[in-house]
């Protein structure tokens, strides 16, 4: 890589990671809000895992280890404009996310 590049392009960018109750058949859900988050941040994230969980109930999403989302706590899924407000802020907050915010 050439160092003009490597200064235009961060050497980190952020993972997204879905933890899901596989027993609760979460996955389709999880897919989607994948989906969702990298259409949204296609240049800004470096990728989404979905990880199936070993804790019965569980549907956590975190950034980079810090979790944005919990069910648990939060008493429910996140909406989606909800869920992209989240990343934004700790991906990319100067990023608009359009007709999401309004």
């Amino acid at each position: 890589m050439s160092e003009e590049a490597s200064v235009l392009e961060p050497l980190h960018k952020p993972q997204v990671t879905v933890e899901y109750c596989p027993r609760c058949k979460w996955l389709l859900r999880a897919a989607w809000m994948a989906q969702e988050l990298l259409s949204t941040f296609e240049s800004e994230l470096g990728g989404v895992l979905l990880q199936p969980s070993t804790i019965s109930g569980a549907y956590n999403i975190s950034v980079d280890g810090e979790i944005i989302w919990s069910r648990a706590e939060e008493q429910g899924f996140p909406d989606i404009k909800e869920l992209k407000t989240r990343v934004r802020d700790k991906v990319a907050p100067e990023k608009s996310l359009g007709h999401t915010e309004k």
